[in-house]
């Protein structure tokens, strides 16, 4: 573990936390091994049901840390440089795209570079009203390292995606949610008790209607409405076969709150 990362959970829901706040938590090796270590562990524990990914400070995450940029083009020959983005930063990609649990990016501040590509992989974003967001790889002669080429179309549209990547215009948070780029904007003070209001009320939900609803929505996306419906009819088998919607049935007849322990 490295003290770029902090962990921590409470009531089923678990907080990452980039603590770099020196260079505005701009991404190490050390941030990147620890956030791959403690999302494939979150990913087998049935304990936790949700995940909240925010930024120490005044900062989400501003990518890109430049000083190693520059010690890359100047040590690393073409072919290390490519394998070494691929076993780097996008691994967080690669493995966010099969995370089942939801995971909610709380962006407190400036979220910038592969900072913007990490908070649109997750399932949607909450703003402070200090936040500001760019697609910034242009400005440094370069290209989305992170995913951003592939989510972020999904996220505001191709056209939007193509203006933010080719303009790295810098935009506030109204405008965020004006475009689609993020789901809420709340004062900076109530930024994460907003969030974590959202979180508990996931966390509460049946755990494994929540987890295939989310495989079904993101794979739905790549399929043809039969593959889709197809899918679905599987799903729903595994729903209905569960204690979960046993569960809520009986809750329901009962006239009280379901109270789910599905894995």
């Amino acid at each position: 573990m490295t003290d770029h990362l902090q962990y921590k959970v409470e009531d089923s829901i678990a907080t990452l936390t980039l603590h770099r706040p020196d260079v505005r938590n701009a991404l190490s090796p050390e941030m990147l091994d620890a956030m791959v270590e403690q999302l494939e562990a979150i990913q087998a524990n049935t304990e936790i049901k949700v995940v909240v990914l925010t930024g120490h400070g005044d900062s989400f995450c501003a990518g890109g840390d430049i000083k190693a940029m520059k010690e890359a083009v100047e040590k690393k020959s073409p072919m290390i440089a490519k394998y070494s983005l691929y076993d780097g930063i996008q691994r967080i990609p690669r493995l966010l795209v099969d995370f089942d649990k939801p995971i909610i990016a709380a962006i407190n501040g400036p979220a910038t570079g592969a900072g913007l590509d990490i908070a649109c992989h997750c399932d949607f974003r909450l703003a402070s009203d200090e936040a500001r967001f760019a697609e910034s790889y242009v400005n440094m002669g370069l290209v989305p390292g992170a995913g951003g080429c592939w989510v972020l179309p999904r996220v505001v549209g191709l056209p939007m995606a193509l203006e933010l990547a080719f303009s790295a215009n810098l935009i506030d948070a109204d405008e965020a949610l004006r475009i689609g780029l993020v789901n809420h904007v709340y004062q900076k003070k109530d930024l994460m008790e907003e969030t974590y209001k959202l979180a508990r009320k996931i966390s509460r939900k049946a755990p494994i209607s929540v987890r295939l609803i989310k495989r079904a929505m993101y794979q739905g996306m790549d399929m043809d409405i039969r593959a889709h419906l197809d899918q679905i009819s599987s799903h729903m088998t595994l729903a209905r076969a569960s204690e979960d919607h046993s569960e809520a049935v009986n809750a329901f007849l009962e006239k009280r709150y379901p109270e789910f322990k599905g894995k």
